[in-house]
């Protein structure tokens, strides 16, 4: 069993370095920054009559820990690289598997018990100004502070995520500091380029014009789909396309994003997979049936300040249902809405409080194929005699203890895990301990 304490003291042996890094930033040109977070993570007791390969079971409890520098050096005028090298450990709930919505985004695919080291992100930012106005930028980790144009041209190339620069959201985007869930902080039918660790290699462009900003990217897919190794040619490759309008309504800021995916690669058809298995008499496995065709998909994605302590935000995705997800989890429709609260009403300006509410739901064909004891990405519990959308409630508590330290408390109530009316509901209950400077 992985040990809490271990945890606690990764964390702990991270803020106690924190002066001395902290001193490493002249001028702004070279910085360093870092974060340090814990999760505790527990599901009580539920219906399970049945346990496939890639089901969620009862009455578990597992951490995961994570220790990341961000270091920054200014190359010439709007040019940044950054390279953020992580450690990590620690398990998801059954392994990260058993719920399409998982429940700790801090959960990835691979989990060991070990403390390992990863280079997360390398990657090279350029902005072009084209004129006007200026803003000034605020120094934070991967972004070096300064002013900029209002109107710009931003190049980002190398090794990082496709949530960095798509499908962000001021309210749910951050398992850090936010919602948990994988399926609140991006939208879950996304299925974005990204190793097991969530990270990928490419380039994205933007352009930025007064209140509109159009992005674009190409990425590459992992080898096989879920999997450790990214290709290096774009032999598997996704596309995405991005508009973004910010406006205001009654003089509070808003954003609405409209965005689209093509991954273009070896996948298989749902009906293909069943087909095959049918004509052999041997078990559902997609790997035999997988061929160079194009998945798409595309989601909104919404956010609103109400006052100057609420806001609200919301998320559509549809994608293609008759191909397998390939590299983020199994959804082929989601829809989310909710909110985030400041503490100032009650004299904790710095806590916040948040609510989503998520249905995430699968094609008739992907409902056959999990039916039929296929798996998925992360669901598959052997047969879905009665299946049903996955419905799931998120809820958080954030206490700012310092400016650099915040305790979270999280429940989930996830109805139907895995699609399946047999199983659950799950209730799921977290502990987050996340410092930064």
């Amino acid at each position: 069993m992985i040990k809490i304490v271990s945890r606690a003291a990764l964390c702990g042996l991270f803020l106690v370095a924190r002066p001395a890094f902290a001193q490493d930033a002249p001028q702004q040109d070279v910085v360093i920054h870092g974060q340090a977070t814990f999760v505790a993570q527990g599901v009580g007791g539920f219906a399970s009559p049945y346990v496939g390969d890639n089901s969620l079971t009862p009455r578990q409890l597992k951490e995961t820990a994570d220790v990341t520098a961000f270091i920054g050096a200014r190359t010439w005028k709007g040019g940044e690289l950054w390279v953020n090298p992580e450690i990590d450990q620690g398990f998801g709930l059954s392994n990260t598997l058993g719920v399409a919505g998982f429940p700790s985004a801090e959960a990835y695919k691979v989990g060991k018990s070990e403390p390992y080291f990863r280079l997360q992100r390398a990657f090279f930012r350029q902005t072009i100004g084209l004129g006007g106005a200026s803003e000034t930028v605020a120094e934070v980790a991967n972004q070096l502070g300064g002013s900029r144009s209002v109107d710009r041209i931003v190049l980002t190339i190398g090794k990082f995520g496709v949530g960095d620069v798509f499908d962000t959201n001021a309210y749910a985007h951050d398992p850090r500091g936010d919602f948990l869930n994988w399926s609140a902080v991006d939208t879950g039918s996304f299925d974005y380029a990204a190793d097991a660790w969530g990270y990928t290699t490419g380039i994205a462009g933007e352009l930025y014009r007064g209140a509109w900003t159009l992005r674009t990217g190409l990425f590459n897919l992992s080898t096989i789909p879920n999997g450790e190794r990214l290709e290096h040619g774009f032999g598997q490759y996704q596309v995405d396309a991005e508009v973004e309008h910010r406006h205001q309504v009654a003089g509070r800021p808003g954003s609405v994003r409209f965005g689209f995916f093509r991954n273009r690669g070896k996948f298989s058809r749902f009906d293909e997979a069943l087909a095959y298995a049918a004509a052999t008499g041997g078990a559902v496995d997609p790997s035999v049936t997988r061929r160079r065709m194009t998945r798409v998909g595309g989601y909104v994605n919404m956010d609103q300040a109400l006052t100057d302590t609420l806001g609200l935000f919301a998320r559509i995705g549809v994608s293609d249902g008759s191909i397998e997800p390939y590299d983020f989890t199994d959804i082929d429709r989601t829809a989310q809405i909710g909110g985030s609260l400041s503490g100032q009403g009650w004299g904790r300006a710095q806590d916040r409080v948040g609510l989503v509410l998520i249905a995430n739901g699968i094609s008739a064909e992907h409902r056959r194929y999990l039916a039929a004891g296929g798996l998925g990405v992360l669901v598959g519990d052997g047969k879905l005699p009665n299946a049903g959308a996955e419905e799931i409630a998120e809820a958080y508590y954030d206490v700012a203890l310092f400016r650099a330290l915040a305790v979270t408390l999280d429940a989930q109530y996830v109805e139907h895990p895995g699609y399946n009316r047999d199983r659950g509901p799950a209730q799921i209950l977290a502990v987050r301990v996340h410092g930064a400077f």
